[in-house]
């Protein structure tokens, strides 16, 4: 079974991860936040050590849920800080407690996060054709976009790269490489 270059071969947490969720379409609002703070905390760094302390982020981050983050005060992030089983960057945690305020606004104003960011595809995954990871690119204009768009909404560490990472992992885009055993798939809409 030919999987994505980027997947260690043998490594069976990072395998899972690519087979069910990569570029598996999300359209609920708490998995669309989920993916919004990973992708902000793994800025700069493997997508590795963030998968790996995915549960850990989970527990830190109340289950993902936006509405219970969005209330963390100065005490809350002093935890998060000390909390050896996370990515402890003061700058990142303060993005993730804002972030999820921010979420709550475009929520508001449109009814939910995922209404909002898809409607940059117009509600429908774009199918790349990728021969090789080589291609695949780690920006684009649409990212540039969202991106410029997100942060006017207050949001932070949600730069372009971060962004297109965002769209990968949640099926906005369809990045998986054509000879891979996932692309197919998806690009059929299963």
């Amino acid at each position: 079974m030919k999987r994505c270059d980027w997947v260690p071969a043998g490594d069976t947490l990072y395998e899972e991860y690519h087979d069910r969720e990569w570029g598996v379409p999300v359209h609920d609002d708490r998995k669309l936040f989920e993916f919004l703070i990973l992708e902000t905390f793994q800025a700069g760094l493997s997508w590795r050590t963030v998968l790996y302390k995915r549960e850990n982020f989970r527990r830190a981050f109340a289950g993902f849920d936006f509405e219970q983050v969005a209330r963390f005060n100065e005490q809350d992030e002093e935890r998060l800080r000390r909390d050896a089983g996370i990515i402890r960057n003061r700058l990142k945690i303060a993005a993730a407690v804002s972030n999820a305020r921010a979420f709550l606004n475009i929520r508001e104003k449109h009814g939910s996060f995922d209404a909002y960011i898809w409607t940059f595809v117009e509600n429908t995954p774009i199918q790349n054709h990728w021969r090789t990871l080589r291609e695949v690119p780690a920006r684009t204009p649409l990212s540039d976009t969202i991106s410029a768009e997100l942060k006017k909404n207050g949001f932070k560490f949600v730069g372009s790269t971060v962004i297109y990472a965002h769209m990968q992992a949640t099926g906005m885009v369809n990045d998986h490489t054509t000879d891979c055993f996932r692309h197919l798939p998806l690009a059929e809409g299963r």
